[in-house]
């Protein structure tokens, strides 16, 4: 197999037509995604006041590690700005940019329980939610070149089958599954119950269900603090899933790196070549539908029939940068689900990430659409 080129003026324009033409179509394919659920307050940090109500940010990740190295042995004061509180957790930030295309979503998850917390209501209106837990808690401290999201973890423990069992039932999350077109189930690293559900979908649920084969979608979260053995598991888990649905690996740069060194893969090439090369051949390894990597400024992905990758419209000074993967993993099952080929569903995938970043909100349909046509 090789690799497929685009034109990437051509491959924008067609991308643009292609949304026009899908609209009321979108309408018609509900999702479900779960299952995770954070409370996000974004911050900078300050490098120099200036005044009461202002000042300079550390600019850089670099800078910050420097400033926290040179502490070492002495002790420095942190200064904290917190510039919004919203949504977080991959899977409402993804199920919240689907609804945004108009998606009809379903979302299970931590959301608050018994009551929805507040900065999940706007969202709760969008989509139909089940509960099952109050969420996390995420400090993202953003910078140019990245972020840093310290989590509070406690209430994780409690999205586990048994609560999912006694809160939604088994019958319930078939229908719910039954009848969507596209499952999502996301964050298995912070969730540590993750992968028993999974081997419950499976077993309980997955067996259950009739039809055409669904698009699931997995993303792992940045496995860094698991095992390689418990990476190597939920990996094996994931394959499982290709008999019954055509299963999508979402991966960034440094998860595709570190999924390939647990599976012992090495990617060939440099850049652009070397991250299709590397879902080309996690992709082989697993023996599932679709392996996509989406690094800051492009993205690739790899079928058993293509693979291609995608430059997308990078900026150096986002507005925002957390949530940017999990909105272009929003765009690219957009378009899988909605028929589009793997170059087309790329260009969706980058463009909704290149919104969300200059914007700080998910694009409806018409803003993709108008965004695409001045690339």
């Amino acid at each position: 197999m090789g690799i497929q080129t685009v034109n990437p003026k051509q491959l924008i324009r067609q991308t643009a037509e292609a949304l026009v033409s899908s609209k009321s179509k979108i309408r018609r394919l509900p999702g479900v995604l779960g299952l995770d659920g954070f409370v996000d307050h974004i911050i900078h940090v300050v490098d120099k006041r200036t005044s009461p109500s202002e000042f300079q940010k550390i600019p850089t990740l670099k800078a910050f590690a420097k400033r926290l190295g040179d502490a070492a042995g002495h002790s420095t004061n942190v200064e904290l700005v917190t510039q919004a509180t919203k949504l977080g957790g991959n899977g409402p930030i993804m199920a919240n940019a689907l609804a945004s295309f108009s998606m009809p979503m379903t979302y299970i998850g931590m959301l608050g329980f018994p009551e929805i917390h507040p900065v999940f209501r706007e969202f709760a209106k969008r989509t139909k939610v089940f509960s099952l837990a109050e969420p996390g808690l995420t400090d993202a401290l953003e910078f140019d070149d990245g972020k840093v999201m310290c989590g509070k973890h406690e209430t994780l423990t409690q999205m586990n089958w048994n609560n999912i069992s006694k809160k939604l039932g088994t019958p319930q999350l078939i229908k719910i599954f039954s009848n969507a077109r596209f499952i999502g189930m996301v964050n298995w690293t912070m969730l540590p119950h993750m992968s028993d559900i999974l081997k419950q979908i499976l077993k309980e649920v997955a067996p259950m269900m009739k039809g055409e084969k669904r698009y699931f979608f997995f993303d792992l979260a940045d496995p860094s603090k698991r095992t390689a053995d418990d990476l190597k598991n939920a990996l094996a888990l994931i394959s499982k899933f290709e008999g019954q649905f055509h299963t999508i690996l979402g991966l960034n740069e440094k998860e595709s790196e570190q999924v390939a060194a647990v599976l012992g893969i090495k990617p060939a090439g440099k850049g652009q070549l070397k991250t299709v090369d590397a879902a080309m051949k996690i992709r082989e390894k697993l023996a599932i539908h679709t392996v996509v990597v989406h690094p800051v400024q492009y993205a690739a992905a790899a079928t058993a029939e293509n693979a291609v990758y995608v430059d997308g419209p990078y900026t150096a000074k986002p507005k925002i940068t957390t949530g940017a993967g999990d909105n272009f993993n929003a765009g690219f099952c957009l378009g899988m689900t909605n028929g589009f080929d793997l170059a087309r569903s790329l260009q969706v995938g980058v463009a909704t990430s290149g919104f969300y970043v200059r914007n700080a909100k998910s694009p409806t349909v018409d803003e993709l659409i108008k965004f695409l046509q001045t690339l």
